[in-house]
């Protein structure tokens, strides 16, 4: 990880981490939890425990929250305070709606994403004014469910946080072993085509042993290159992560 200019004005400075950088410490976080909690590591994580995780690094945790205030599409919100640990605010409707159970999963883990990654560097961020420059007493992050786990990458702070939601509900090394498990030797050729059957196999899989949505498994494998949309990704694999 390295500090880059924050162009967005949030903060005078701003973390840029490489993938695998995140990858490998949400595991750590993800691994060394559920060790602690059950003595193992399985999967899926129920949907209880990520809100133990959750609550344990705030200060507060609300699971029922009207956010219809700040607009339909907002299905998650992170306070971060000065001297305080941050507040996290979920949609009641996710947790009330059964159907939506996935959903918020994903939401929830976005949340810690801000929690872990972004609510620390803000408290350094405004304590430190000769280096960071002042900053307000408070600031809240709106999540909108179109990023909580696409965001564009000039978004930096949603980008970390959904790229985090894929990494802490299906762990890297996990999905290469799925992966390897299921494609063997064809991993050497390159990413899958999206819409090929083995591809809509390997989400499947992925479906099954994270309980993620479609869509939120076909992302994480498109992040971790294992499945291309339009165009040639190179092999997460052949790198070494």
């Amino acid at each position: 990880m390295k500090y880059v200019r924050d162009t967005s004005g949030r903060l005078s400075r701003r973390p840029h981490f490489e993938p695998i950088e995140l990858d490998r410490e949400c595991e750590r976080i993800v691994s060394e939890f559920l060790r602690g909690k059950f003595d193992a590591i399985r999967f899926p994580i129920p949907t209880d425990t990520l809100t133990v995780l959750v609550e344990r690094d705030t200060a507060d945790f609300d699971m029922y929250a009207d956010l219809s205030s700040l607009g339909a599409d907002v299905e998650g919100v992170t306070e971060f305070i000065p001297g305080q640990k941050p507040r996290v605010r979920i949609s009641k409707r996710l947790t009330e709606e059964r159907r939506l159970e996935n959903r918020l999963r994903t939401t929830i883990t976005h949340e810690y994403g801000h929690v872990k990654f972004h609510a620390p560097l803000w408290q350094v961020d405004a304590q430190t004014a000769d280096m960071f420059g002042s900053r307000p007493e408070r600031t809240s992050i709106s999540c909108k469910r179109e990023n909580i786990m696409g965001a564009a990458e000039y978004d930096w702070m949603e980008w970390q946080a959904g790229y985090a939601c894929g990494a802490f509900l299906m762990p890297h090394t996990r999905v290469k072993a799925i992966a390897s498990d299921m494609l063997g030797q064809r991993l050497e050729r390159g990413p899958l085509e999206a819409g090929s059957a083995q591809a809509v196999d390997l989400i499947g899989r992925l479906i099954e042993t994270f309980q993620v949505s479609a869509d939120a498994a076909r992302v994480r494998l498109i992040k971790l290159k294992v499945i291309a949309e339009g165009g040639v990704a190179t092999d997460l694999f052949s790198v070494g992560r």
